[in-house]
């Protein structure tokens, strides 16, 4: 690899008293491109968009060749999740925006912009609106985008998370084609993904990961031959690594189970559905030992990495699941939960529940407030002490859900007031 054009220096991004980003080191090289994974909420976004000079790090350095960068870095471009095309333009329109926006006169912006839609199997959609567009071709577009101000480094965020299965595989096939046949501009990329898989697929570098703080705790090189296929062995095995190295090892109870709101040690509830982890229950409950492979279980399951990794980390939360060596392993309490009743099901996921602080808090709370209940608004307010606003309410959501499955919980939605039911006649 070549000289280094991206380079974060100990960087740190903070939202009042919550710490996103701690202490962050990555350099992008020319001639690599590098993918970030790592569990929901550890950065990786938010680290894209300070590496593109869309937002500002609280602390640390960026570096692009060895300056400091001050404001939007002009050498780089970014492919979002979203297509983000406006549904008013023709597809050339939407590919002329950024050459408009920089001063480019308007027949040297339509020769780029047609060139750029015929690199990525556009051609002839020139006048078609987005509307008119498969998801794929709209995605493509995007890169069209992006590649027409011949960016020195291009950064993906998630750009095939919203496509089918097949769309995705066809216009990931298609990077490589363009990344390996020297027809683009772009000496850099900078991918982050949710799917482990895609960053072995594509990456000659994986920065992985974690969070609570957001920081870096590994960096693999990917030493393979392009084009890679999802069944070379040696593509399995680096993904298997990758899987163990991102759910890592179940932690001692104290640690899993966090602290209560205020202590410095809450807990994220990760968001899943009770149902879709029963189903991961009952799936290790079939398996001889009880144990299988991760990378196994996403391919049985037809689940991406990250949704995996979620249901992983919620068995670990209560206590039914434990995770080491890339493998998930049902402790007696998920196979009992495995091969029980719903009512059953029930009174088991609540004293998993009741051994969590942040629900012994909330529960605490609505027995001391008037009429056992609470507008759930001062419960994320509370939260919003330990993560930004978005997050604080999507735990609100996590812990409502699966409390008032458990029957800890009751809820107004109309209202948005979480409540305590009355005891039964004699309880």
């Amino acid at each position: 690899m070549g000289e280094t054009l991206l380079e974060l220096r100990g960087v740190r991004q903070e939202y009042g008293a919550f710490v996103a980003i701690a202490g962050v080191d990555l350099a992008v090289r020319d001639g690599e491109l590098v993918a970030l994974v790592g569990p929901s909420g550890c950065g990786k976004s938010t680290l894209l968009r300070i590496a593109t000079g869309l937002q500002r790090p609280t602390g640390g350095q960026v570096l692009y060749r060895g300056a400091p960068l001050e404001g939007v870095n002009p050498r780089a471009a970014i492919v979002f999740q979203t297509f983000a095309l406006l549904p008013w333009l023709t597809v050339q329109a939407n590919v002329e925006l950024a050459l408009e926006a920089a001063g480019v006169a308007r027949a040297e912006r339509a020769r780029r912009a047609v060139a750029a839609l015929d690199r990525v199997g556009l051609d002839g959609f020139e006048s078609a609106y987005p509307r008119e567009l498969s998801g794929g071709m709209r995605q493509k577009a995007g890169f069209a985008r992006a590649l027409v101000v011949e960016p020195e480094l291009l950064c993906l965020d998630e750009p095939f998370s919203a496509l089918d299965v097949l769309s995705a595989e066809a216009l990931r096939g298609e990077l490589v084609e363009l990344w390996t046949s020297g027809t683009m501009s772009t000496r850099a990329a900078l991918l982050v993904t949710h799917s482990i898989e895609e960053a072995v697929l594509l990456a000659d570098r994986i920065v992985v990961m974690d969070t609570r703080p957001g920081r870096v705790v590994h960096d693999l090189s990917v030493q393979l031959p392009r084009p890679r296929g999802r069944h070379d062995p040696e593509v399995v095995t680096l993904v298997d690594r990758v899987y163990a190295l991102m759910a890592g090892q179940t932690a001692p109870e104290h640690i899993e189970v966090g602290g209560a709101p205020g202590q410095g040690r809450l807990r994220a509830l990760p968001h899943v559905a009770v149902s879709a982890l029963a189903g991961l229950l009952e799936h290790l409950a079939q398996r001889p030992d009880r144990r299988e492979d991760l990378y196994r279980l996403a391919a049985d399951l037809h689940l991406d990495s990250a949704h995996l990794l979620a249901l992983a980390d919620a068995g670990e939360v209560l206590g039914l699941v434990s995770v080491g060596g890339g493998d998930a392993q049902l402790l007696p309490p998920g196979e009992a939960f495995a091969g029980a009743d719903i009512q059953a099901r029930k009174a088991l996921f609540a004293e998993r529940l009741r051994r969590l602080p942040l629900v012994g808090w909330l529960l605490a709370l609505l027995h001391a407030a008037d009429a056992r209940r609470l507008e759930r608004d001062v419960v994320e307010a509370a939260l919003a002490l330990d993560f930004p606003p978005g997050e604080a309410r999507a735990q609100v959501d996590t812990l409502v859900r699966w409390c008032r499955y458990a029957e800890l919980v009751a809820y107004d939605d109309r209202r948005e007031a979480i409540y305590l039911e009355p005891a039964p006649a004699g309880g």
